[in-house]
């Protein structure tokens, strides 16, 4: 194996394979088996570490540890990976672990922005658009929908799906699924709304938000169960994408949907 070069205070593995116009700050460790892709920014202090694969145009801040081996006491040694996507922005002192033999893949998806303090366990998925706010913890084998909020210090349990175009109110203990385009916070975490704000800012037309408003009315308004309520939208909400997205996140679930929430006036609490 060959050893580690000093060049201009970092140290960069001769294995590693940097891309054109990579701005490598001082007192940086990248260490062998990473790419880093064309254009990334990568701030002083930043350990990168084996099997950890960057794309392209990202920012890395100071302090940032990627590619850490699992705090998980079943990892073996296996040969898993840190994958993150082009363009995303990673603040100082987030910590993001590599997979294990679940996945083999940590993986954090194109736009996203991961905010100071993060940190991100084995086997997580993040998918585009997301961002984590500050102190966000995630436990291994976590799901992250895109264009899903998570607020600073939401702390997630391990399995736990967050579906797309949600938000996580701040300082949440989030330990069953939250279905998509929905506003979750309280404890325990409850259904507080629709993501109508986040919805419209993304394009989505005013009917297509009264038709998820009328979804989950059956789901969490009404106080039916789980398998009354799905068949409630099945045979009540004319097909659309958005009923489709909801029903398969539904019957994917394993550890269960969040609790609902039913305000002392649910018209106007469920439309704020």
């Amino acid at each position: 194996m060959k050893s580690s070069t000093l060049t201009q205070l970092n140290v960069v593995h001769p294995e590693a394979k940097i891309g054109k116009d990579v701005h490598i700050s001082p007192f940086v460790t990248i260490d062998k088996n990473v790419t880093i892709g064309d254009g990334t920014w990568i701030g002083p202090n930043v350990s990168i570490l084996e099997h950890t694969h960057i794309g392209k145009n990202c920012k890395i801040y100071p302090g940032a540890v990627l590619g850490g081996v699992p705090q998980d006491l079943k990892f073996d040694g296996e040969e898993s990976i840190l994958e993150i996507a082009d363009n995303v922005i990673i603040r100082e002192y987030c910590t993001l672990n590599r997979g294990t033999r679940a996945n083999y893949k940590t993986y954090i998806g194109e736009q996203s922005l991961i905010m100071a303090y993060v940190h991100i366990a084995h086997d997580c998925v993040i998918h585009n658009n997301c961002i984590l706010a500050n102190n966000v913890n995630l436990a291994g084998h976590i799901e992250v929908g895109e264009y899903a909020v998570l607020g600073g210090m939401a702390a997630v349990h391990q399995f736990v799906h967050i579906g797309r175009h949600s938000m996580v109110g701040g300082g949440s203990l989030v330990r069953k699924d939250v279905p998509p385009y929905v506003k979750a916070a309280r404890e325990p975490l409850s259904f507080v709304g629709v993501n109508s704000v986040g919805l419209k800012r993304r394009g989505f037309t005013t009917e297509q938000i009264h038709r998820i408003q009328d979804i989950y009315r059956y789901l969490f308004i009404k106080g039916h169960n789980l398998k009354k309520s799905i068949a409630e939208i099945e045979s009540s909400i004319p097909d659309c994408d958005e009923k489709t997205s909801i029903l398969e996140f539904l019957h994917r679930s394993e550890r269960g949907i969040m609790k609902g929430y039913r305000p002392k006036n649910p018209q106007n609490g469920f439309h704020s």
